[in-house]
């Protein structure tokens, strides 16, 4: 499978879901469950929509490990929500607690991915709702973002506590995320991947397919249970096996059993951990202690290049030391010199020159890249594939986990199972299967529908930039406040207000009614006529206009308002800036909308700039009368991020191998770049090849540019991106204006 800005294209036929769910992503507004078994992709999409997507997503999961390995955050700590149960109405951390640098960035998003969403439980599925609606569209489910859930409910499942369950038992009939009130009030598809890439053997495959949907055949246990180990189980004798168990408690035992069993010497290699890194997201043991002999598992992936080992790969300890340590892995010619490497813990940030959001590391992990593996959890083992195992799962006690232990192994003859199972340890959940069945009438709906859902986005977005109701309630807001407590201090000015909320309602709201409704009953094929978009500019910059008149004095002139009353002043400062800021954000996208033209490309990029721009004008509470604060020591001033791309591109490294070293996708890295072209200290040629210049320009004199980004890509080869097409059109208008 290939991604290539804005196209999705794959190696075969059968990745047509694939194809489907990029189509669902990019180009509409609809939210998408991805589910699918084991080894079919899901997570390769991820990183697909992550490197290549036009929208601006983050990917949020429920677990440390989980998100470390999405290259995400977690949930809990992206909301700022506390662990403890939501329950539904409740009032979650106040919109003030959020940094300034966390609200634009959940202002500014698109596209939310939720990875293993199967272990997220319907209670967290609607406090990211509660706090997203703060941030954003009030009565939207969600804000109005699009949510990207991934996950198989096939596999591991909420974890839910007695005292959990107590408290949630009045608001949800399963802890399943599906269950989530939010989640219920939208439209979303569900997409299933069928294609199986882990294992090739169908005999398997079919085996796992009816474990998978919890009523094994007599058939299919007899055959699972032919692979019953005889005794002694493999262990220590260069076999390569790994034991899953189901509890935490079993497999520790065992490692150490195992361990204490070697007579080498035994070393310890501690981790250097630096800046934020919690415990609950190492990637391994703080203190690893190993020997010669010793089995273990890589955790991570080679990063030289060599593939020399994987996630999850087995290999023994062939020689340990203070200063060495090398690994043997079976089918390889030589031991492979094992060296320390680091993990990231990283937060969202937002770049306030690029407007990009990026990844800022917080905290590293720098360790072996190993855990001692004679046995690992299931859990643990979520994501990982295995050449050999030995399967304990009789006392399995949670949905999912025996398929999830079955599904790790390529193949039945690399499977050993420690003790029979049997059909109570496969266990089934109804509630899971019901909601399947029935998802899976919608998906089919839905992708009948995929033509028309993305014409029905497009117009969706350009009704979206005439609806004025959220500066409308605003204003009526402001009203309420001003009736209330400055009723005879700033007589003047509450009927400033009064008038400005009239004025609203009749050359704003009464006109944009009437337009939406000829939009809503233009053919689709008419919203792309030259006379229409016409119309779409100049009515684009008429209410960009009767904005900044109707409502730039009231709120300039609120921003000087000083009171002795507590109340009065926090509502104030509480309802001003929100004003302010929708009021600002939509005049700057209906500038540019007037002046661009409209178009699904210009649209989403010129909303989170105007956002972005209207969240970086100082805050209407600053200009207030505050008393000083104490001055403090000043900080150790560190290199901007861009900074330090220049740095290494400079050290002659190219933007790819910048964007690889940095873990930042290559369009930020370019972002980074582009502003150093003017000064002369980045090439211009070194960020878009001479022949990708001249085809962009090519088309550029055919067509123009009134079209947008997308045209242009449209008529050029694949292999150019939309961050050169755009770095061409700015350098021409650059030469234009000099």
């Amino acid at each position: 499978m290939e991604q290539n800005n804005g196209t999705l294209r794959t190696d075969d036929d059968t990745s047509g879901m694939l194809r489907t769910a990029w189509d669902f992503v990019e180009n509409t507004g609809r939210s998408i469950f991805l589910t699918g078994k084991a080894g079919t992709g899901k997570t390769t999409f991820l990183k697909e929509v992550m490197a290549g997507s036009r929208k601006r997503p983050i990917v949020v999961a429920p677990t440390g490990v989980a998100a470390i390995n999405a290259g995400g955050v977690t949930i809990h700590s992206f909301f700022q929500l506390p662990f403890s149960p939501y329950v539904p109405g409740a009032k979650v951390e106040n919109k003030f607690d959020f940094s300034r640098e966390k609200r634009k960035i959940i202002a500014s998003i698109d596209l939310l991915i939720i990875d293993e969403i199967s272990m997220v439980r319907a209670d967290l599925l609607d406090a990211i709702d509660a706090v997203l609606r703060r941030f954003r569209e009030h009565d939207q489910p969600f804000g109005g973002v699009q949510l990207l859930m991934i996950g198989d409910l096939a596999q591991l499942t909420p974890v839910v506590t007695p005292e959990d369950e107590r408290i949630l038992k009045p608001y949800y009939s399963t802890p399943y995320f599906f269950a989530s009130k939010a989640l219920q009030q939208i439209d979303y598809v569900t997409i299933q991947l069928e294609h199986v890439y882990r294992q090739q053997d169908a005999s398997f495959i079919n085996i796992l397919n009816e474990v998978r949907n919890g009523h094994p055949s007599e058939a299919v246990l007899a055959k699972l249970n032919s692979r019953l180990s005889p005794q002694p189980l493999p262990a220590r004798e260069g076999s390569g096996y790994i034991r899953l168990t189901t509890h935490n408690n079993i497999a520790n035992n065992y490692n150490e059993s195992e361990l204490r069993k070697l007579s080498t010497p035994a070393y310890t290699y501690r981790a250097e951990i630096k800046g934020t890194f919690p415990e609950y997201s190492y990637p391994t043991a703080e203190a690893l202690v190993l020997k010669e002999g010793a089995q273990v598992m890589f955790v991570k992936n080679d990063p030289s290049g060599d593939h020399r080992y994987y996630n999850g790969r087995i290999g023994r300890v062939m020689e340990a030391g203070d200063n060495r340590l090398t690994v043997y892995c079976e089918g390889d010619s030589e031991a492979i010199e094992v060296e320390p490497l680091e993990w990231e813990n990283t937060r969202y940030t937002l770049n306030e020159k690029t407007r990009e959001i990026e990844a800022e590391v917080q905290g590293t992990f720098r360790q072996l890249p190993l855990r001692l593996a004679w046995a690992i959890t299931i859990h643990k083992s979520q994501g990982l594939t295995f050449d050999h195992a030995i399967i304990d799962a009789n006392q399995s006690f949670a949905p999912g986990q025996v398929y999830v232990a079955l599904s790790r192994c390529r193949t039945l003859e690399g499977l050993l199972l420690a003790s029979p199972l049997e059909a109570r340890s496969i266990i089934n959940d109804e509630r899971v299967d019901s909601y399947i069945a029935q998802q899976e009438y919608e998906a089919e709906r839905s992708i009948c529908q995929l033509p028309l859902l993305k014409q029905e986005y497009e117009r969706y977005l350009l009704l979206q930039l005439f609806d004025f109701r959220s500066v409308l309630a605003l204003q009526e807001t402001m009203v309420r406040i001003f009736a209330e407590f400055f009723y005879h201090s700033h007589a003047s000015l509450k009927q400033l207000h009064d008038q400005a909320l009239m004025d609203l309602r009749q050359r704003v709201l009464d006109v944009a009614g009437k337009w939406q409704q000829i939009i809503q009953s233009m053919p689709y094929e008419g919203l792309h006529e030259a006379d229409f978009q016409d119309r779409v500019m100049r009515s684009a910059g008429y209410f960009s206009d009767q904005l900044r008149e109707i409502l730039a004095k009231p709120i300039e002139l609120s921003a000087k308002v000083e009171t002795q009353n507590k109340q009065a002043a926090r509502r104030l400062d509480n309802a001003l800036p929100d004003l302010r800021q929708a009021c600002l954000s939509r005049r700057y996208l209906l500038e540019k909308m007037a002046e661009m033209g409209f178009s699904v490309d210009n649209y989403l990029h010129e909303k989170q700039m105007s956002m972005l721009d209207a969240l970086g004008e100082d805050d209407v509470k600053s200009k207030r009368q505050r008393k000083p604060k104490a001055s403090k020591a000043p900080k150790e001033v560190k290199p901007k991020t861009w900074e330090i791309s220049l740095q290494l591109y400079q050290d002659g490294m190219k933007p790819d191998l910048i964007a690889k070293a940095r873990s930042l996708t290559l369009g930020t890295v370019i972002g980074h770049l582009t502003r150093y072209v003017e000064s002369g200290e980045v090439s211009f040629d070194d960020l878009v090849p001479a022949d990708h210049q001249q085809a962009i320009r090519r088309v550029i004199t055919k067509i123009g540019v009134t079209e947008g980004s997308t045209a242009i890509k449209n008529l050029c080869p694949p292999d150019i991106t939309y961050d050169e097409i755009r770095l061409v059109m700015q350098h021409m208008q650059q030469k234009k204006e000099s």
